[in-house]
């Protein structure tokens, strides 16, 4: 559903007519690029001959990982051979005709292949280049290889999210990757920034982010305590057990903290000193979370989140993922675009985010390897199509040399 004031107006790409280069693989720098792809962006993915290795996982619909199609989505694909000095050469002629280039290497990769913003910025000054690596560009540990699993480890974040579950014994195991979705939305944001910076400068510029500092920013209480440490324990919100599984009560002000005990039968909370004050709730948080479970615990998830929201008392039941897809406030919200063939479609989610004029949402595009190589090179540098041939026969678009 629109949230335009006048639906009836198309909407517009914002970004149109921007080109990016994209030399990103795996999760970080695929995820940063199809935020612009989203947005109009004409996003020229530069794979090589194997192709970005998630092309690779499953589950597989249409003929593509749609692990890979989610990050991917809206792109085309260009596969050149960077190990060849051609490959090279034309890598370096698209990324000079780019608004933007996006790569995801450790620090030193680009350079060595002559395609570094020092280089390629001294063809095209407008050019904004943004580096997404696990600990930055410069620094002792610039040239450390790293993962999402690692970056979560190094900054703190396991042992910090260890230390709100009561008895763990050790850290918990990955397998959502925070750092790399935070670092992608950290660096769309930061070249929309550069772009509207070019705007009133004229020149691009260089953009370094990094998935530790991304994550360790994202740790504000836990910096602040590491700091100034309190001496009590953090006031952790945990589940409480219904009859067929678990809620989240998340009372946080004294009016949800007021609804909360009228909606379970508990009017005397209101006036009990254990929770009369921010300090004294925290220090008694077991005792409240007893009280509010002996209440859940008598009826379904389902019911206790609709009598406690409806009251006003924010509460959840424990969802699949399945289940939060199929809930009619997403599908309302229009979160999902379907893409792939009609009988293998499979659904990608859309930005958080709506604009009222602009159209921002994934684009059914889903780019086979290489299937858009001689088609930019054509448009873009002008191939001709005997070169092409030589081209691909010398192996520079994969294959045999």
């Amino acid at each position: 559903m629109s949230v335009s004031s006048d639906p009836m107006r198309p909407k517009h790409d914002p970004l149109a007519g921007i080109r990016v280069v994209d030399f990103t693989i795996v999760m970080s720098g695929p995820m940063c690029t199809r935020v612009l792809a989203d947005s109009g962006a004409d996003v020229i993915k530069i794979e090589p001959p194997s192709g970005d290795m998630v092309r690779h996982r499953p589950p597989v619909r249409s003929g593509i990982s749609t692990y890979f199609g989610s990050m991917n989505c809206g792109k085309r694909s260009v596969v050149l051979d960077l190990t060849t000095d051609e490959g090279r050469a034309l890598a370096r002629q698209l990324a000079e005709t780019a608004d933007v280039v996006v790569e995801n290497f450790r620090p030193g990769v680009m350079k060595r292949l002559g395609l570094d913003y020092e280089s390629l910025s001294a063809h095209n000054p407008r050019l904004i280049y943004c580096s997404i690596s696990g600990f930055g560009q410069n620094g002792p540990m610039a040239h450390a290889p790293a993962y999402a699993p690692v970056i979560h480890a190094a900054s703190g974040y396991e042992l910090a999210y260890m230390s709100y579950q009561h008895g763990a014994d050790k850290p918990s195991n990955n397998g959502i990757f925070v750092a790399d979705v935070l670092g992608a939305a950290q660096a769309a944001s930061a070249i929309h920034l550069a772009l509207f910076d070019r705007e009133r400068t004229g020149r691009g510029q260089s953009i370094d982010v990094s998935l530790m500092d991304s994550v360790l920013g994202m740790l504000i209480y836990e910096m602040q305590v590491a700091q100034h440490p309190t001496g009590r324990p953090r006031q952790v919100y945990q589940p409480v057990r219904a009859n067929d599984g678990y809620v989240m009560v998340a009372a946080v002000t004294p009016k949800n903290l007021d609804a909360l005990f009228d909606t379970i039968g508990y009017p005397q909370g209101k006036s009990d000193p254990r929770f009369a004050t921010v300090r004294s709730k925290e220090e008694n948080w077991a005792s409240l979370l007893e009280i509010i479970e002996g209440w859940t615990s008598e009826r379904s998830a389902t019911q206790c989140e609709e009598l406690l929201m409806r009251a006003g008392v924010p509460c959840a039941r424990y969802r699949t993922v399945a289940e939060a897809m199929s809930e009619p406030h997403a599908i309302e919200r229009g979160l999902f675009t379907q893409v792939g063939t009609e009988d293998e479609s499979f659904l990608v989610a859309n930005p958080p985010y709506k604009l009222s004029a602009g159209r921002v949402e994934a684009r059914s595009r889903l780019p086979a390897l290489g299937e858009h190589t001689e088609e930019v090179l054509k448009e873009v540098l002008s191939c001709p199509d005997g070169e092409l041939a030589r081209l691909k026969a010398g192996g520079v678009f994969g294959g045999r040399r």
